[in-house]
C-alpha cells in the first residue's frame, strides 16, 4: 500500500532499490561487520545504479530527483543487516555532500560533487571535535590566512568516513571571536599534514569512524565552501534532512526487525506451541507493531511537510527522537524474543541491538532534542 508523501513512481524505486540492495550489499552484510570494512567498491556499484545522485541534478550526474527518491534509499538501506554499511553510503550521501550541491561553486561542484556523484571521490563530514559536539560554538581546529588561502591545524573526531574518505568538508574557525561567528567550512582533500586514527565501536562495525588530525594542512582560497565566518549558516542548513534521514533510517529497521521477530515468534515453539501464541509475547509484538507504525508516522508527517518546503524544526526534533530510543528497545526487545539465539553474532538481532544505540546520540543527542523542542514549546 502506497503511504503518503510517496507516490507509486517512488514504490517502483523502492522495489528496483531493494532488489539490487538484496543481491549485492545484503548478503555480505555479516562478512562486512567482522572484517570492520565494507569496500569502497560499494559505493562504484551504489553509483553505477544511479543511487548516489538520486537528488542532485542531472548537469552534475544525478537522476535530478528530489529528497522523497533519497527516502526511499535510506530506508531501504536500513534493511541490509548492516548499520554500518548503510552509515558510510549515508554519510556521503546525506551529510558530506549536500553543503557543497547548496553553498558550493560551479568549479566545486564539478571538483568534488561531480565524482561523488560517480562513487570515485567518497566525503565525510568534520564538525565534532573532541571538546566539541553539540556546542559548536566551542570548535578549536584553526584556518590561518596565508598567501593564496589557509593553514589548517586541530583535530576532529567520531568521523563516520573519516578512513577511506577522499575529502572531508571541514568546520574551522576563522577567527578569534567567539561564539558562533567565525566558523567558516574548508573542502579539504586528504594529503599531507592530515592523519586519519580509527576508532573501534559498540555498533556501526562495517563503517570507518575515526579522529582527523590537521598539521599546518594547507588548503587553497578556492575550497572555501560558502561565505568567510559564516559557517554555522552551512551547519544548520542540513541539520533537518540530516535528523529525518537518521528518522527514516529508524523508521525501516524497526519495520523490518517486527516482520523478522513475527516471523520467529510463529515458527518457534515452547510448551508444544508458537511461542506467539502465548499471551506475554503475543502482547510484547502487539506493542512492537504499535511502536514501528508509530515511528512511521510521525517521520513521514515530518518529511511531508520538509519536502513541501516548510520549515518542520519541531515535527522533525519530535521524529528523530521518538524513533531513536524508541528503535534502540525495540531492538533489544526483539533479541529477548529470540532468546539466546538472539545474543548470538551469527544471528541479526546481536548486530541490530549494537547497532541502534547510536541513534540517542549522533545527530543531536536526546538531551539536545529535548532542549530544542522545550524552547519550540515555549517552556
Amino acid at each position: 500500500m502506497i503511504q503518503p508523501p510517496f507516490t507509486e513512481e517512488h514504490e517502483e524505486l523502492r522495489a528496483s532499490v531493494r532488489g539490487f540492495l538484496d543481491r549485492e550489499l545484503a548478503p555480505h552484510a555479516q562478512e562486512w561487520e567482522a572484517d570492520e570494512w565494507f569496500p569502497n567498491e560499494v559505493f562504484g556499484k551504489l553509483a553505477g545504479q544511479g543511487l548516489l545522485g538520486l537528488k542532485y541534478p542531472t548537469e552534475l550526474g544525478g537522476q535530478g530527483g528530489d529528497y522523497l527518491h533519497e527516502a526511499v534509499l535510506i530506508e531501504e538501506l536500513s534493511r541490509i543487516g548492516s548499520g554500518g554499511t548503510a552509515a558510510g553510503i549515508g554519510a556521503h550521501n546525506n551529510i558530506a555532500t549536500p553543503p557543497i550541491w547548496k553553498f558550493g561553486t560551479d568549479e566545486q561542484k564539478q571538483r568534488y560533487l561531480a565524482p561523488a556523484i560517480r562513487g570515485e571521490k567518497i566525503g565525510a563530514l568534520g564538525i565534532t571535535e573532541p571538546d566539541a559536539g553539540s556546542d559548536v560554538a566551542s570548535l578549536r581546529t584553526t584556518a590561518t590566512r596565508v598567501d593564496g588561502g589557509f593553514l589548517v591545524s586541530g583535530e576532529k573526531t567520531y568521523i563516520t568516513n573519516g578512513v577511506r574518505a577522499d575529502f572531508i568538508v571541514t568546520a574551522v574557525k576563522t577567527t578569534l571571536e567567539g561564539g558562533h561567528h567565525g566558523i567558516s567550512f574548508l573542502i579539504i582533500d586528504r594529503g599531507e599534514g592530515m592523519s586519519s586514527s580509527k576508532l573501534r565501536k559498540l555498533g556501526w562495525n562495517a563503517s570507518d569512524t575515526a579522529t582527523i588530525s590537521f598539521e599546518e594542512v594547507f588548503v587553497g582560497e578556492d575550497c572555501l565552501l560558502g561565505e568567510l565566518n559564516e559557517g554555522f549558516k552551512l551547519i544548520m542548513a542540513n541539520f533537518q534532512w540530516e535528523r529525518l534521514a537518521m528518522a527514516l533510517g529508524a523508521t525501516g529497521a524497526m519495520a523490518l526487525a517486527y516482520e523478522r521477530t513475527a516471523d520467529y515468534a510463529r515458527e518457534r515453539t515452547a510448551f508444544g506451541r508458537p511461542i506467539s501464541k502465548h499471551q506475554a509475547i503475543r502482547h510484547k509484538l502487539a506493542d512492537l507493531a504499535t511502536q514501528a507504525y508509530v515511528g512511521r508516522c510521525v517521520t513521514y508527517d515530518a518529511l511531508r511537510r520538509f519536502v513541501a518546503g516548510e520549515e518542520p524544526v519541531k515535527e522533525v526534533t519530535m521524529a528523530k527522537l521518538y524513533t531513536q530510543r524508541t528503535a534502540y528497545e525495540l531492538m533489544d526487545a526483539c533479541l529477548q524474543i529470540h532468546g539466546g539465539a538472539g545474543y548470538m553474532k551469527e544471528y541479526w538481532p546481536e548486530r541490530a541491538a549494537r547497532d541502534a544505540r547510536l541513534g540517542p546520540i549522533g545527530g543531536g543527542s536526546d538531551e539536545i532534542m529535548r532542549e530544542i523542542l522545550g524552547r519550540l514549546l515555549g517552556l
